[in-house]
This record gives structure tokens, sequence and C-alpha cells, in this order.
């Protein structure tokens, strides 16, 4: 195929199939925006041809370090997980069956989760500066990181969470004294 007005690279039955290919393949508008700018196309015709492979970046967060603490706040516990590498593979998402009948309240909750392999804000502050890697299942949820629970300015127990809102992915929190439903899930490691 060429690349001139009278023989174009790609025919609208190709582009109908390409836009299909994207769909199909969980790529945004924004994504296939950016894959048409730059020349990452042509960093990628040498996988296609054969002649190169894709390496697979891994994401590792250090689950050691501090968590971020908003201002005027503190940090009231967070349990430390290691150098924890991101594959969806290895998380679940956890509601008590006390949720999934219809809520529990916040402080309860936590005592339930305390054994349990709970994940730490230093996952989540990843996540949101990787949203890329955010599971799309997660929309519509409000997703918790009960392995850090802080004390905010008033000096209300709260923990965080990660949550979907007018096409971007932010974070609040909820104080424990709150209740929570089977839309508020904890996030595990499976270990």
């Amino acid at each position: 195929m060429s690349n001139n007005k009278s023989n174009p690279v790609m025919s609208v039955r190709l582009a109908s199939e390409l836009d299909h290919a994207f769909e199909r393949n969980g790529y945004s508008a924004e994504l296939v925006k950016k894959l048409s700018t730059g020349d990452i196309l042509s960093k990628l015709l040498p996988v296609i041809q054969g002649h190169a492979d894709v390496i697979m970046k891994k994401h590792i967060i250090n689950c050691d370090a501090d968590p971020f603490v908003p201002d005027d706040w503190k940090v009231e516990e967070h349990t430390k997980g290691g150098q924890f590498e991101w594959n969806t593979d290895k998380v679940e998402l956890y509601r008590s069956d006390e949720q999934k009948k219809g809520f529990i309240n916040g402080n309860e909750l936590r005592k339930l989760l305390k054994d349990k392999p709970v994940l730490n804000a230093n996952i989540l502050d990843y996540l949101l500066a990787h949203f890329e890697l955010i599971p799309e299942e997660w929309k519509g949820k409000a997703i918790f990181f009960w392995g850090t629970i802080y004390r905010d300015s008033d000096g209300d127990l709260c923990v965080r969470y990660l949550y979907w809102n007018d096409g971007e992915w932010g974070w609040s929190r909820i104080w424990l004294v709150y209740s929570f439903d089977g839309g508020d899930p904890a996030v595990l490691s499976r270990k």
C-alpha cells in the first residue's frame, strides 16, 4: 500500500476493522490519539514484522515507604507490605458478609479486615499516578485501601479510597464511624 492521495494507506473497511480492534482491546479515544502521535507506530513495526519482542514493564510499588499524608492529617496505622509488583491477578476486591447483605460500620469492618492482606495507600497513590493500570471494572465502586488509616484534621479516623468520577480517577476519604456497603470493597493482595 502506498502513502499517496491516489492510493490511500487505509480503506474505510480497514479503518473500521482497526476501530473495532482498538475497542475490543480496551483502547480509549485518548489512547488511540496518543498512539497516532509521534513515532510510537514506527517502534511497533518491528514487533508486528516479527523482528522484536515487547517486554512488559514491571510496576514495583514500595509499600514499606511512608504514605502520602494530606495537610493537617496524621497516619494512625500503616501496614507495610514490602515491594509489591502490581498485577491485577495479584489483587482482589473483598466485601464482608455484612456488606453483601447491606451495611457495616467502618470500625467493625476495620476489625474484620485486621488479619486480611489489605493493601495500603501507597498502592492507591501509585495507581493515581498510573491510572492506565486501574481495572475498568473498578469504575462505579469506591475501592478502599485499609492498610493505611489516617486521623484527619478534625481528629477523626478515616480511610482513603479510589473512585471514578466525571471521566477521571480521584481519591477521597470516609470516616470510620460511617457505614460501608457492597459498593465499598477493600482491595486485598492475593498471596
